[in-house]
């Protein structure tokens, strides 16, 4: 089945759109509609909340992982998970939400088997390849990769929070730490990045 679902996320030559009738911003009865058929086996539907929600889960995996090849891997896991999960998905929380949670559970699962920290800083300037048109597009650059520079621990908590907006209590549920030590690591976040663009030039 995890097979038939990634055939299924890579196959982006067909426009779904045609037959889920989706729309650029789905009202929430639209999305529940095509949850509960996702719950069902229908292929067509998940592609849809695929289509929806995928910009998001890769953007917060590429934050996390700093390297673009890891965060499309992580992302593609992402949403094998989520296709063989979606029966436990109650709507407790809304379905963005969970699928972040998974996505978090894939980059962290992904770093333990694989700890290549210095390979992840050096891919993270990718982000900053693109030149700049602009001052503000430049101090964005430096901004992005004084991120990808910070510790492991430190930069999560900030993506989690100071980027995505996740309270101190979800984002220590989603990464397995406690509340106090989001707090602490975001703190450090903060401290850190601020020191770094310091000694680039840029005022505190």
């Amino acid at each position: 089945m995890a097979g038939a679902v990634s055939a299924l996320l890579t196959n982006r030559g067909r426009d779904y759109s045609r037959d889920m009738s989706v729309t650029v911003s789905p009202t929430v009865d639209e999305e529940s509609l095509w949850i509960r058929r996702a719950q069902k086996a229908d292929k067509r539907a998940f592609e849809a909340l695929y289509r929806l929600h995928i910009d998001r889960v890769y953007g917060l995996c590429l934050r996390m992982t700093g390297n673009k090849s890891e965060a499309e891997d992580c992302a593609q896991e992402a949403f094998i998970q989520a296709w063989n999960k979606l029966a436990k998905f109650r709507g407790d929380s809304a379905f963005g939400t969970w699928l972040h949670r998974i996505a978090v559970n894939a980059v962290l699962g992904r770093m333990r088997k694989s700890k290549r920290e210095q390979d992840r800083i050096q891919a993270a300037h990718e982000l900053g390849s693109a030149p700049a048109a602009s001052s503000d597009q430049g101090e964005l650059r430096d901004l992005a990769e004084a991120v990808d520079r910070l510790p492991e621990g430190a930069r999560h908590v900030f993506v989690l929070s100071g980027v995505y907006g996740y309270s101190h209590e979800e984002a220590s549920d989603m990464l397995g730490i406690a509340v106090g030590t989001s707090k602490a690591q975001l703190h450090r976040a903060r401290r850190l990045l601020a020191q770094q663009l310091q000694q680039e030039g840029y005022e505190a």
